[in-house]
């Protein structure tokens, strides 16, 4: 048989979300709930008090102990109010940061697939709003028991007072069940879609944010509103629905509850008259009848409840999500040999990658060109493990990079990007993120080989400058994310066009450093501009998916096709003549500058035809 986790992937771990969570505050759920319990259990004694102290007085008989019991309950019950609502908020605090924590966690090590899935908006208004929503679910469950214990506690005082009085009450209960569970169904599907909105709002705003240069320039800030806010009739009749909801149970309660309390006061009075019941106990009765028909408590109870289940839902969505699981095989000494076997690697159900084979020996530098759309970025993503094929295996050193740990693959992989992102308190902790202990000398030196130390000192606290008061320009940003790549060390390091936004001589000085006599470390770059391409030991030209051919850059350039990625030559489909064989075409066989279906580089003669850039 299948369980409901099975059924509903995101509601089993919502569950296993808010079970964690609740242990981790256990001690604290647990001294609330014994708190919220007393105070219900005082909240009971009192009617009981008081109904005996009037008897006492309307005798004329010593009351002074009775009357200071109930002044002692009264006090009792404003003590426990108060450390109520201390446990609650503390409660509620943890337990958002821990979900909060968990659920950041998890969409890091999910990757880049998370915000795929969900837009970075809707991700952060899961992380921030649902998480605090959700938070709330411990501490409401442990109050709840209290809110339940209330009516029942209500109901077993009148049977003790008389039976009579909890038969009438108890005639009436099964409305107020059907009524309580009516708001529960109700306000959990109408929280869900008010959520929902809030998420689709929260993704267009970061989307709107995120592009306010080109909104500015295209001049369609109210069209750019107006989409933000589409989703806001959504959001409002969502929301109108939930106070329908809580209304109309509002609304039956005040019908059904002051009906139940009615008849218990009215049957208390004919046992009054019969001499069953004194005055004191009938006015405990009216006290017991209020505390038995509490519908209001529950009804918020359920309602805040119910709103914390579907947050915890979004949650678990992301929760479900897989992540990136590593290997315990230690990565052997080597000089860094990067080979990609049959690997294929789909997005939005189309095949971006299809078969790519290559092998890049250790030292060397592999250019990878191709149009736009050809799967450059993601066989950048594949080498170094920031994605996963769907088929086939990327190794370093003859190391599949499933199998490898953690803190060996990121230790031994180093990557920079086109649009770096600056993370760090400081310009030296960025350009140090995810080293152990990054040297300031380290650092520096890295600096200069990016070109980017010059302008680094000239901000106002040097390297100690804050990330957020440091004014850069987008080759400045992309010579920091240099540098930190080039601190970073390790035996891979792929750039995936990470030198687009450079000048010519800053990336020809770059490029230099990069690709000069120095440390034996493997690069795999992303090239966009043939002089670039021309720097590297070999080409790998991508079209369509597929590894076109391999070769040198100069004899690849006899190809009218491969001028045509960089915007030279002929026509696309005038082919030319070359002595440079598609991989394609040479399974089995070898291919000048190009290894067969392996694709492997090797040393090739420059082209004598002296038109390569």
């Amino acid at each position: 048989m299948t369980s409901r986790a099975d059924d509903d992937p995101a509601a089993g771990h919502a569950r296993t979300l808010l079970r964690t969570a609740t242990r981790y505050s256990g001690s604290r759920c647990a001294a609330l709930c014994l708190v919220s319990i007393a105070a219900t259990g005082a909240g009971l004694l009192l009617p009981a008090a008081l109904g005996r102290a009037l008897d006492l007085l309307l005798a004329h008989a010593p009351a002074t102990r009775w009357v200071l019991c109930c002044a002692g309950l009264v006090l009792l019950l404003g003590l426990l109010d108060a450390v109520q609502t201390v446990l609650t908020g503390t409660v509620d605090a943890r337990t958002t940061a821990w979900l909060r924590r968990r659920l950041t966690g998890h969409v890091l090590g999910a990757g880049p697939r998370a915000a795929d899935r969900f837009g970075s908006g809707d991700l952060v208004a899961r992380l921030v709003g649902n998480a605090a929503e959700a938070g709330t679910t411990p501490a409401a469950r442990a109050a709840l028991v209290a809110a339940l214990a209330g009516p029942v506690g209500g109901v077993v005082a009148l049977g003790l007072i008389d039976w009579w009085l909890a038969a009438v009450f108890l005639a009436g209960a099964p409305v107020l069940a059907l009524l309580l569970r009516a708001v529960s169904r109700d306000t959990s599907e109408s929280a869900s879609r008010y959520q929902r909105a809030q998420g689709r709002i929260a993704a267009a705003l970061a989307e709107a944010v995120e592009g306010v240069r080109t909104v500015r320039a295209a001049g369609t800030e109210d069209r750019e509103t107006a989409r933000v806010l589409r989703p806001l009739p959504d959001l409002s009749r969502a929301g109108h629905r939930m106070w329908r909801v809580q209304g109309r149970a509002a609304a039956r309660a005040v019908a059904v509850a002051p009906l139940l309390q009615l008849a218990v006061v009215a049957v208390a009075g004919v046992l009054l008259t019969r001499g069953r019941l004194s005055v004191g106990e009938v006015l405990a009765s009216s006290r017991y009848a209020v505390l038995a028909t509490g519908v209001g408590v529950l009804v918020g109870r359920l309602a805040g409840l119910a709103r914390a289940r579907a947050a915890a839902r979004r949650l678990g969505e992301v929760e479900a999500e897989p992540t990136t699981a590593f290997g315990a095989r230690r990565l052997p000494d080597g000089p860094g040999r990067l080979e990609l076997r049959g690997v294929t690697a789909r997005r939005g159900g189309r095949t971006v990658l299809d078969g790519v084979d290559l092998d890049v020996p250790g030292g060397t530098t592999l250019a990878v060109v191709g149009r736009s759309g050809s799967g450059k970025s993601l066989l950048a993503a594949l080498a170094g493990r920031l994605a996963d094929p769907d088929a086939g295996e990327v190794l370093l050193d003859g190391v599949p990079l499933r199998e490898l740990p953690h803190d060996d693959l990121r230790g031994a992989v180093g990557y920079a990007f086109a649009r770096p992102a600056l993370l760090g308190g400081t310009i030296g902790q960025a350009l140090g993120l995810g080293l152990p202990s990054p040297s300031p000398g380290r650092i520096r030196e890295a600096a200069r080989t990016a070109l980017a130390d010059d302008f680094v000192h000239r901000l106002p606290d040097g390297y100690d400058t804050a990330v957020a008061d440091a004014p850069r320009s987008g080759g400045e940003s992309q010579r920091l994310g240099l540098a930190r790549a080039f601190a970073h060390g390790g035996r891979l390091l792929i750039l995936d066009d990470a030198l687009s936004s450079l000048d010519t001589v800053t990336e020809r000085h770059i490029t230099d450093a990069l690709f000069g006599d120095g440390p034996g470390t493997t690069r795999l770059l992303v090239a966009h501009r043939g002089a670039t391409a021309a720097c590297a030991d070999a080409v790998a030209w991508l079209d369509g998916g597929r590894v076109r051919a391999v070769g040198r850059h100069e004899e690849l350039w006899r190809l009218a096709e491969y001028r045509a990625v960089f915007g030279e030559g002929a026509r696309p489909a005038d082919t030319g003549d070359s002595d440079v064989t598609p991989v394609s075409d040479t399974r089995g066989g070898n291919g000048e500058g190009h290894d067969g279906m392996s694709g492997r580089i090797r040393p090739a003669a420059a082209a004598e035809d002296g038109t390569a850039p």
